[in-house]
C-alpha cells in the first residue's frame, strides 16, 4: 500500500490523452490503472538511465543512456 501512496504523489509523465489515442488506434481499450503504471515505468527508465549518466561522468542525459 505504500507503494501506491507514493506512486499517487508522483507527478504523471505521460500524456494520457496521447496514450489513450494509440490505445485506441490498436483496437483495444485502456484502464484507469494503466497510466499511472506507465507513468512509473517512465520513471524507473529515467532513474536507470541517470545512473547510468552519472556513471559515465556526465550530466547530460542521452539516448545511448536509456
Amino acid at each position: 500500500m505504500a507503494k501506491k501512496k507514493a506512486a499517487a504523489k508522483r507527478e504523471m509523465l505521460v500524456v494520457a490523452s496521447k496514450v489513450k489515442a494509440f490505445v485506441k488506434s490498436k483496437g483495444m481499450m485502456t484502464s484507469s490503472e494503466a497510466l499511472p503504471a506507465l507513468s512509473e515505468c517512465v520513471y524507473a527508465m529515467l532513474s536507470a538511465a541517470l545512473t547510468r549518466t552519472a556513471a559515465n561522468r556526465r550530466s547530460t542525459l542521452k539516448p545511448q543512456d536509456l
